[in-house]
């Protein structure tokens, strides 16, 4: 089996990847030696900030000293992001060698893993492989169904913000996503969660009662400073350097400074210096990711109300208050099953002009029903706003700079990474 023949062979299972559920996962991992009943787990679920926070923590224990594994969710340029030890990739002689491995017991079942649940597999073994002292895992889809939680109860399970999102399958409140979500707190472990809604926090404090596992919430961060090269702030009387932009970025730092205190009281010898040096170094792409400074060029993966609000603040913060410019053109492109029309109205009054595109997913919204879609918000406000669409990422990137604006691209993750690439073969020219 060859690297392509091996991410050819997990893709193929896109089929079923939405089909929630542990049965499958379990029968794998239990042919395959149970590999993550050896290994130890930092696990996060939410609706938004789970990467993020999940790269924080994992910057904060690899500066400690300790081997780290991190199973992020999805990947944004390289297949292999979504498994590394490190901060490295997974080898591509490992990843093609362990896929081989699954490959053959998945094969043989009769109700065959999905693309997930079969990463999800692969990582596990090389984790175990790798002989990694903690690894920091990000749920994929929920929480209790999910197929990262056939883990036994974690040193701690993280909730992130948690939003409507994905409510097809989780919910159709905060109250009963959170629910879900929580499913991934076991007896046995300790929770850590973010500064939720009243409501939401009642669901929490709820199941960790049932469950008599002890949970602490985030508290709030002050802000110091900020910049395009990161911002300063003080938690619980302690000053910290990040290089995550944006407000939601802080509230995700107090989540990890939170559970960083869990793990000191469970044993963790984990230095104030490498949590000063962790929080500074970290580097998360596609969210609020600032590709370029002059032209002002920021990548962000948003993909949903939520995500624009966040977005929305890191434009008021670092582009209109700082005099860099009122508006901003928007190189955008979304998924169809999102809330696309709450995501417009959100970002309009800082709408200069706008590129639309085609985001690569079965799920997509054309580009030119998205361009139809912002030229009538304008219009039904009696106004009118240059819009177009492209039907290939250069022309986009290349259409969205001779605007002269200050350029958002945003969206959708899943266009995330070649627009990162593209990005930088035109502006080196």
């Amino acid at each position: 089996m060859t690297l392509k023949e091996a991410i050819d062979y997990i893709n193929d299972f896109t089929w079923s990847t939405s089909r929630l559920g542990l049965e499958r996962t379990k029968e794998l991992l239990f042919k395959l030696g149970d590999p993550q009943k050896r290994l130890k787990f930092i696990h996060v679920a939410g609706t938004n900030g789970k990467g993020s926070t999940c790269a924080m923590l994992e910057s904060v224990l690899r500066n400690a000293g300790y081997r780290t594994g991190f199973y992020p969710s999805p990947y944004i340029e390289d297949f292999r992001e979504r498994i590394q030890v490190n901060a490295e990739y997974i080898t591509e002689e490992a990843l093609t060698r362990i896929t081989e491995k699954v490959s053959l017991v998945a094969d043989a079942m009769e109700d065959h893993p999905s693309q997930f649940e079969l990463i999800t597999a692969i990582g596990m073994l090389y984790f175990e492989e790798m002989k990694c002292d903690i690894v920091v895992m990000e749920v994929g889809l929920g929480g209790a169904l999910d197929s990262t939680n056939v883990i036994d109860p974690p040193e701690a399970a993280i909730i992130t913000n948690i939003g409507l999102d994905h409510t097809e399958f989780l919910g159709n409140t905060v109250e009963e996503i959170a629910k879900t979500k929580a499913g991934i707190i076991k007896t046995g472990t300790r929770a850590v969660s973010y500064d939720q809604v009243p409501s939401v926090i009642e669901v929490l404090k709820k199941d960790c009662d049932e469950k008599s596992v002890p949970i602490r919430f985030a508290g709030k961060c002050t802000k110091i400073s900020s910049s395009l090269d990161g911002q300063r702030f003080m938690y619980k009387e302690n000053e910290y350097e990040l290089s995550l932009l944006g407000k939601h970025q802080l509230a995700n730092a107090a989540v990890v400074l939170e559970t960083i205190e869990v793990l000191r009281e469970i044993g963790y010898n984990i230095n104030a210096d490498a949590v000063l040096t962790g929080l500074k170094q970290v580097r998360w792409p596609a969210r609020f990711e600032v590709l370029s400074k002059d032209p002002l060029f920021i990548l962000d993966g948003g993909h949903n109300p939520q995500c624009a609000e966040a977005l929305v603040e890191g434009i008021k913060e670092y582009i209109v208050d700082s005099g860099e410019s009122e508006k901003v053109t928007f190189l955008i492109g979304m998924l169809s099953d999102k809330d696309y029309e709450t995501t417009l109205g959100l970002i309009r009054p800082y709408g200069g002009c706008y590129v639309c595109i085609t985001p690569d997913s079965p799920r997509a919204l054309k580009a030119s029903r998205l361009a139809e879609t912002i030229s009538a918000i304008y219009e039904e406000e009696g106004g009118i706003i240059p819009v177009t669409y492209r039907d290939d990422l250069k022309s986009a990137i290349i259409a969205a700079l001779e605007t002269g604006l200050p350029v958002i691209a945003f969206g959708s993750l899943y266009s995330a990474g070649e627009l990162r690439r593209i990005f930088r073969t035109v502006h080196l020219h």
